[in-house]
């Protein structure tokens, strides 16, 4: 780079991460290395500002940080201030889901400054291709590489779904992190039950998919970067457990890429790219692609500790290219 970067990072509270486990906190680490200058700031304090003639349109109160890895001593914050995110080079939205309507909100908020040059940032992901994109619906886009797969409110069409495939996943199509998946078999009594549950409680349609039996060897994370594969985690479930998230107790391993990997990859990645999609982690049980991360993709630490790459350092490759063409 010929000049240093301002970065804003748009997160959840930096003080509670898992330093040793969290993708932002090293996107920050290898940020600081480089030399960037790095703010932080909650999704919370987003304002958009129009007609008064004042600052920049889209502001936070952010707080300057210097990060290390050290637990209970990973962050020194600088005094807040009110920060015009216009004026940064750059905007990591990273944030948790639920993809709601604050989520989408705050992707609106930020399309204001979105691009390169004065009084825009680089946003990453792309906030409008975010917005697209709820990972549980941007994979339907390539059918050929998924298992069968419903999205409905439809009590009926889950039915049938069930008639024909017997063994289920159940998924909410806008949560994060393994939470509210459910694995239903051919004998199990309970999905009637479950689905009253969920629409007495949601206005949101489900996500069924045909059970693979693969995702006992594990659900792979592949983590790409500007659509190219960088490398992959194998995430097993616990015993006991039909989920194999991380969050719930999933165990991280080191994995190779397939060619079928290589082939979806290959399929998804000109999409990717061509959208401003710079990092994003995809989930591939056996031969078939079940999510697209768009939003807070994670797996980074993983990634080095078992394949001994910087992935932070290719992703801020990634993101200088951009942002220098």
């Amino acid at each position: 780079m010929s000049r240093s970067l301002r970065v804003a990072v748009q997160m959840d509270p930096l003080e509670s991460v898992n330093i040793d486990g969290d993708s932002t906190f090293a996107m920050m680490l290898e940020a600081q290395a480089r030399g960037y200058e790095l703010w932080v700031y909650p999704v919370t304090t987003l304002s958009l500002v129009e007609g008064q003639g004042r600052g920049g349109r889209v502001q936070a109160r952010a707080r300057p940080v210097e990060v290390r890895r050290e637990r209970g001593n990973h962050a020194t914050f600088g005094e807040e201030q009110v920060l015009d995110l216009g004026q940064a080079d750059v905007i990591l939205m990273r944030q948790d889901p639920p993809f709601d309507m604050g989520y989408i909100t705050a992707t609106h908020m930020l399309e204001h400054v979105h691009g390169v040059g004065e009084g825009r940032s680089l946003v990453v992901n792309d906030p409008v291709a975010v917005r697209n994109a709820p990972e549980k619906l941007l994979v339907t886009h390539f059918p050929h590489l998924m298992p069968p797969t419903l999205v409905t409110w439809d009590t009926r069409e889950i039915l049938a779904f069930r008639e024909k495939y017997h063994d289920l996943i159940v998924k909410p199509l806008f949560g994060n992190g393994g939470a509210g998946i459910f694995r239903i078999k051919p004998d199990d009594e309970n999905l009637g039950a479950l689905l009253e549950m969920h629409f007495a409680r949601s206005r949101e349609p489900l996500m069924i998919q045909r059970y693979e039996p693969a995702v006992r060897q594990g659900d792979k994370r592949i983590i790409l970067v500007d659509g190219e594969p960088i490398g992959a985690i194998n995430r097993v479930p616990a015993t006991g457990e039909a989920r194999s998230n991380m969050h719930v107790g999933g165990r991280a391993m080191s994995v190779e890429l397939t060619a079928r990997d290589l082939e979806i990859c290959e399929s998804i990645g000109p999409y990717l790219r061509d959208h401003g999609l710079i990092f994003t982690g995809i989930d591939v049980i056996g031969n078939w692609l079940t999510e697209i991360n768009v939003t807070s993709p994670t797996g980074l630490q993983e990634l080095d500790r078992f394949d001994g790459i910087n992935s932070a350092g290719l992703i801020w490759d990634a993101i200088e290219r951009r942002v220098l063409a």
